[in-house]
This record gives C-alpha cells, sequence and structure tokens, in this order.
C-alpha cells in the first residue's frame, strides 16, 4: 500500500463495528480498486469532448405522451413530478408512483388528483423497498428518482437496464461503491442512447451558462482561484416516534443521516461544487478541510464544513457550506482570474467585472425557473434524439464533496484518486423496515482520531 493511504486496521481503530464506520461516513479506504485498474479509468474526462449545453427551449416539441414514474413520494419527488408537468403540459402523463411508505404516495397520489386533476390509479402506486423496480416495470418512459441518495445508484443502474430515460436528483450517491456504480451505469446509458438529467439545474439556468460563454471567451483571464459557498440555515428534522422502528425513522429523518444523505457538503454543496468542476473543466486532485457539529438535533452528521481543493495546477478553491440558524448566510460562487472576476448565484443577479470593478456582464434570471427547465431539456433531448447524459460529471463532483467530507471527518489530506480507489460503502448492508441495530453504533466523527499508517 501507498504511504499516503489510511490504513485499513487504524482506519477502523475504536468503531464498535464496521456498521459505526458506516454510520459516520468514513469507510475503509485502500490503495487498490476492486477491479485491480486505477482509479483514472473511472474519472470523467471533462477536457476530452465539447461541453454540451441543454437545448433550453421555452416551449417542448411535439411528440408521443412520455408516461412518466415517480420513485420517491416526498418532497422532492413531488416537486419535481410537478416540474415535468408544467414542463411538459399534456405531452407527459404521470402513471405510477412509489416509496417505502404508504403515506407519501397516498400524498403525492391526492395532490396530483387536486392540483392537475390527474389519476394515478392505485394499482400503479407501489409500496416498499422494491417499489423502484415495480415502477421501472410498470410500462413507464421516464423515471423519476428522488429517494434519500443512498439508495440512487441502485435504482439508476435498474432504470438503465430497463432502457428508461432518467432524470435523477443530486446527489447521485453518498459513497465511492455509489459513485462507481452510477459511473458504469452511465456509460450503459450512453450505449443504449439514453437520456440522464441529474437535478444539478445551475447547469440548466440561462444566466450560469452565459457567464460560463462568457469565461470560455476569457472574460476574467486564467482563473487563479475562487471560493464555493452554501451557507445557509437548518434545513429539517424528525423527531423520533415511539411508533417507528429504527429504519423508518432515519429514513424519514434522512438529511441528518451521513448513510442515506452523505452529509450536507454531498447532499446541498454539491451544487455549488459542481459549479467549480463545469467552470474550470476538471476535478481537484486533493482536498484538506474540517468542520464540526454545533446545532444538529438529530442524525450523525457535522452542520458545518470548510474545504480547501488543490487542482493539479496548484491553483486552489475554497468551499464553505454551513447549515446553522442565525448565521451570515450566502449561496454563491466567486472565481478569480487575471483579468477579472465572475459571481454567480441562483438568485439574482449574476456578473463579470474587471480587476477594478467594474461591471462587464450582468445576467439575470429567465422566466423558467430552473427546476421547470431541466425537466424540459430532458422531454426536449428523448424527443429529437439529441444525445444529454449528465451522470457522469454529477458523479466526479459528488466524489469531490466527498472527498471533503473525508477529509473534515478525519482531519486529514485526501486526494481523488485515493478516494475513488478506495472500497468505501456506507449503511447497512440489507435494507429491512425495522431496528436493525444500526443506530446504536452511529457516532459524530472526531478529527484526528484515525491514523494513516
Amino acid at each position: 500500500m501507498s504511504e499516503n493511504n489510511f490504513s485499513r486496521r487504524k482506519f477502523l481503530a475504536g468503531a464498535a463495528a464496521v456498521g459505526a464506520a458506516g454510520a459516520m461516513g468514513v469507510g475503509t479506504l485502500s490503495s487498490c480498486s476492486s477491479d485491480g485498474g486505477s482509479a483514472s479509468s473511472a474519472i470523467y474526462d471533462w477536457k476530452s469532448r465539447e461541453y454540451q449545453f441543454p437545448p433550453l427551449l421555452d416551449t417542448v416539441p411535439d411528440g408521443k405522451v412520455l408516461k412518466v414514474g415517480v420513485i420517491g413520494c416526498g418532497g422532492r419527488g413531488s416537486g419535481a413530478a410537478f416540474n415535468c408537468l408544467e414542463a411538459g403540459g399534456a405531452t407527459v402523463e404521470i402513471t405510477a408512483l412509489g416509496d417505502v411508505f404508504q403515506d407519501r404516495v397516498d400524498d403525492l397520489q391526492a395532490k396530483l388528483k387536486k392540483q392537475n386533476d390527474v389519476d394515478v390509479p392505485s394499482d400503479k402506486c407501489f409500496v416498499g423497498f422494491d417499489a423502484f423496480e415495480k415502477v421501472i416495470d410498470s410500462g413507464v418512459d421516464v423515471v423519476i428518482l428522488a429517494t434519500p441518495p443512498k439508495f440512487r445508484p441502485e435504482h439508476f443502474e435498474a432504470a438503465v437496464k430497463a432502457r428508461k430515460h432518467v432524470f435523477m436528483e443530486k446527489p447521485v450517491a453518498v459513497d465511492t461503491a455509489g459513485v462507481r456504480q452510477v459511473l458504469a451505469a452511465a456509460k450503459m446509458a450512453d450505449a443504449a442512447g439514453l437520456k440522464v438529467v441529474t437535478g444539478t439545474q445551475r447547469r440548466h439556468q440561462h444566466k450560469y451558462i452565459n457567464i460560463y460563454k462568457e469565461l470560455e471567451k476569457n472574460a476574467i483571464g486564467k482563473i487563479t482561484g475562487g471560493n464555493v459557498y452554501w451557507n445557509g440555515g437548518k434545513l429539517w428534522h424528525r423527531d423520533n416516534n415511539p411508533g417507528w422502528s429504527e429504519m423508518e425513522w432515519m429514513i424519514r429523518d434522512w438529511v441528518n443521516w451521513c448513510w442515506l444523505s452523505g452529509d450536507h457538503i454531498v447532499e446541498q454543496h454539491v451544487h455549488n461544487i459542481d459549479v467549480a468542476a463545469w467552470f474550470l473543466g476538471k476535478h481537484p486532485v486533493k482536498a484538506l478541510g474540517f468542520g464540526s457539529r454545533q446545532r444538529r438535533v438529530t442524525g450523525d452528521q457535522y452542520d458545518n464544513f470548510s474545504v480547501d481543493y488543490t487542482y493539479d495546477d496548484g491553483m486552489k478553491i475554497h468551499s464553505m457550506c454551513r447549515q446553522i440558524n442565525g448565521c451570515t448566510t450566502g449561496v454563491y460562487e466567486v472565481f478569480r482570474g487575471t483579468k477579472g472576476e465572475s459571481f454567480t448565484s441562483q438568485g439574482g443577479t449574476s456578473k463579470i467585472t474587471d480587476l477594478d470593478g467594474n461591471e462587464l456582464f450582468s445576467f439575470d434570471d429567465h422566466e423558467t425557473s430552473p427546476y421547470v427547465q431541466e425537466h424540459k431539456d430532458l422531454i426536449t433531448c428523448i424527443r429529437q434524439n439529441i444525445p444529454f447524459n449528465e451522470a457522469e460529471e454529477t458523479a466526479n463532483s459528488v466524489m469531490t464533496a466527498i472527498m471533503g467530507r473525508v477529509s473534515a471527518y478525519t482531519g486529514k489530506e485526501v486526494t481523488f484518486d485515493e478516494m475513488m480507489n478506495s472500497d468505501m460503502k456506507i449503511g447497512p448492508e440489507t435494507y429491512i423496515m425495522g431496528d436493525i441495530g444500526f443506530m446504536k453504533d452511529a457516532q459524530v466523527p472526531v478529527p484526528g482520531t484515525l491514523e494513516r499508517e
């Protein structure tokens, strides 16, 4: 093993069981990939092809009605379902629903009827850990994947094998095993001509695309550094209910458990990290970060991270994210160059300034919500058979976020290749709606307690 790699024995030292490390979202790292090859073979080569812009049409082209199945009927799945209906109008139908919880399926079924007069028959509403298979097999053309992210790789692979087009929410994985599964399925999707959109809606937003085009025209010169931030307040949590099993509580409270969400640097901040990957055209080679848990109520995650990402040419991008109420907020990206600076934010104006702060370009929001536009783009690419697959780029952005998480959890510098070659797989081995003995081993990570060889 390389001297720069984590010791498997020391990495797990102090954990009551493998599940404890899994609950921490650390897992194990080794220098050898599972297939005996190097990590580079799995890494998407941004510079090997020109960036493909989405169609960005205001109205989707006519075509046969697309039948859509929703897998994951909670808040994001419900939102994506209505975004899809708004994008496609009468040319799309929601025909199947699936979730592990009956109440989630019932709630979305009722909302679709009340708000859009959409009838999803009860025999096309599925409940349980195998509901995703039943939705995929129900005769749909497109699936929306919006369960907690831990389940995304398995669901994506199943959808691709069944030759379904996919809208899947970010993040697409929470660990290395999941990232590799998504990368492999993405290649299968390309071979099958399937279209895949991944919920990175900034890539479907006019002002972000306009800023990107100006950077490609050298508007700020050579990029020398930058900052990507998602500093906001607390999201939400679910207090335990005596009537719930351990698994039910964790899934209902999923944004607070690392094995389900990846921690918020992966689940939420990946948006900004993905903008850096997009604008720079590459991922960082290593990360050094820290974080802590100050006010989170449930789960085993941190509520703040600060990470320095270093690139192959020595350039650094600083990443910061926080989910704590009562603090200064800001969700944006800044990139500095030899001639000026760019500023992008999903809300408000994005702009480019020169070195003296004079505004050179500014772009405001287009009238179409990016949450709707990404579905318009997916439908357009399906109907016009435009090759489009965001899974690889998003998987590598997720890996970058995971790299930052592991560095903060351990207090150690972590490299991208080391992470991509690791055998990290977090979470329980089997899924049952009962008590699985997982929470008793859950630990909040303590930096500096896990040693290298």
